[in-house]
């Protein structure tokens, strides 16, 4: 779905990514983690055409993103993609169903009922039904993250891109969001998140650690396995 081909970023004098390269194949879970400023945020960025790169290229389905006009682009983000992040970007003079069902009302891919009907299910789904009309500042850290995950699937994305998505949570509220992840993965979406916890990570198929800009080494876990063990781990062993 997704090839990233030797980009590289830099602001000023500093190389923040230095000549990544990996592949996204759909139904891929990958988690991104690193320590702090190695570069995983601005990698998601990059690949998913947020942010501009300094060199190398990033393909969409066969198509070289990194060389779109910035309409199209948008465009593509706007359709094909949906971002959540650990601190929300919702508008906070509408509601909560206001703000979900905004990216599809500006897409215009489908009519106002279904639309409604959409948003609806995606809430009942993420059990935030009856917040509708509650303002974004009446509702708890975990419901609106909630919601902002019924915003990103609202278009009916291929891919996911999540940054921190449970940063801001209590352990009871992270786990409701990443028990819905994995079942939106399991289901065949494909999803790419970063994180710096070990008990986010693990809840992917596969897991790159980033240092310095580069991907220092990735895991990817057997079917069955015991995830957070194996991560735990790996991540002793590679003294990371």
């Amino acid at each position: 779905m997704i090839k990233v081909e030797a980009i590289s970023k830099s602001f000023q004098d500093t190389k923040v990514l230095n000549e990544v390269s990996f592949e996204i194949k759909k139904g891929d879970f990958i988690a991104i983690m690193g320590p702090s400023g190695s570069g995983k945020s601005t990698l998601l960025y990059s690949m998913s055409g947020m942010d501009s790169i300094t060199t190398g290229n990033v393909s969409f389905d066969g198509v070289n993103i990194s060389k779109m006009q910035e309409e199209v682009l948008s465009g593509l983000r706007l359709n094909r993609m949906g971002f959540v992040f650990q601190n929300v970007q919702m508008l906070k003079n509408l509601s909560i169903y206001d703000n979900i069902i905004l990216p599809a009302l500006v897409a215009k891919k489908e009519s106002a009922n279904n639309i409604r009907k959409h948003a609806k299910a995606l809430m009942k789904r993420m059990e935030i039904e009856g917040l509708e009309d509650r303002d974004i500042r009446e509702v708890s850290g975990g419901q609106l993250q909630r919601a902002s995950i019924c915003r990103a699937m609202i278009n009916h994305p291929d891919i996911l891109f999540l940054d921190e998505p449970t940063g801001a949570l209590n352990s009871g509220a992270t786990d409701q969001v990443l028990n819905i992840l994995e079942d939106l993965n399991e289901e065949g979406m494909t999803i790419m998140t970063v994180t710096h916890e070990p008990h986010v990570a693990a809840r992917a198929k596969k897991v790159l650690y980033v240092i310095d800009g580069q991907i220092a080494a990735h895991i990817e876990f057997d079917t069955g396995a015991d995830r957070e063990k194996e991560l735990a781990a790996w991540l002793k062993e590679m003294q990371f």
